[in-house]
């Protein structure tokens, strides 16, 4: 108070006052550090991405479509007349010329490793045919019995699975294929289970129409051997369809 009693006036304290503008700058400059932060951020995941974009551009191809993989130059079984000169034999005079050495490569394919879903045993009721299956249907290989097409899928698999014998030597175990119908059941064994096939149809082709054996989507079952008996120069095509397995 002074001398009069009177109280002293209000003073307000400059370092208070002065701190409240400092805490004011303080958080300017920390808002606007953090939107700094944030917009590098931003730019930084837009730069990250565009240089992905960049770098797929570059490394795109155009798609090649791969050419077919020549598996075969004829159909399987071929062989000529018994009746012939010199009897039955490899047929080489149905095979183009041009590929005769493709042909000679592909009989020397390496044997797949056995398994237990390979095809160990097939059976027709309707033209009377139980027999083995033997992978790979070479000139010996067919010989054995009925012969797997190297290449082609287990039996209930997707895809085509290719089976041929000869119809007039080596045990004519396709003797009569030319007689099977549509609805004939066809069974094909593994030594885990059975697969059950039925068939479709039939054709007769030249022995070098050899998209008969190209793979399909659901699991099928071709069937070939030569046609007519003791001519060979044709052969005759059975296709079939997977019913059920057990």
């Amino acid at each position: 108070m002074d001398p009069n009693g009177d109280a002293w006036p209000a003073v307000e304290n400059p370092p208070r006052r002065g701190r409240r503008i400092f805490d004011r700058i303080l958080l300017v400059v920390e808002i606007a550090a953090i939107a700094g932060l944030v917009f590098v951020i931003f730019s930084g995941l837009n730069l990250i991405r565009d240089l992905n974009r960049e770098v797929a551009a570059a490394l795109e191809q155009p798609t090649i479509t791969p050419p077919p993989v020549i598996t075969a130059v004829v159909l399987p079984s071929g062989h000529t007349p018994p009746g012939g000169p010199g009897g039955a034999q490899p047929n080489e005079a149905e095979i183009p010329a041009a590929l005769r050495p493709v042909e000679q490569s592909l009989a020397s394919l390496p044997q797949p490793t056995r398994g237990p879903e390979q095809a160990v045993r097939i059976q027709i009721d309707a033209i009377q045919v139980d027999a083995p299956i033997v992978q790979g249907d070479g000139w010996d290989q067919l010989k054995k019995g009925v012969a797997q097409h190297l290449g082609t899928p287990p039996p209930g698999q997707k895809g085509n699975l290719v089976l041929s014998a000869h119809d007039d030597v080596f045990g004519e175990i396709f003797r009569n294929l030319d007689r099977l119908k549509a609805g004939d059941r066809v069974i094909v064994y593994t030594n885990l289970r059975q697969y059950r096939y039925t068939v479709t149809g039939s054709k007769i082709v030249a022995p070098t129409q050899v998209d008969v054996m190209d793979q399909t989507p659901t699991p099928t079952l071709t069937l070939i051997s030569c046609y007519p008996y003791l001519v060979d120069n044709k052969r005759i095509v059975v296709t079939a369809e997977l019913q059920a397995s057990s």
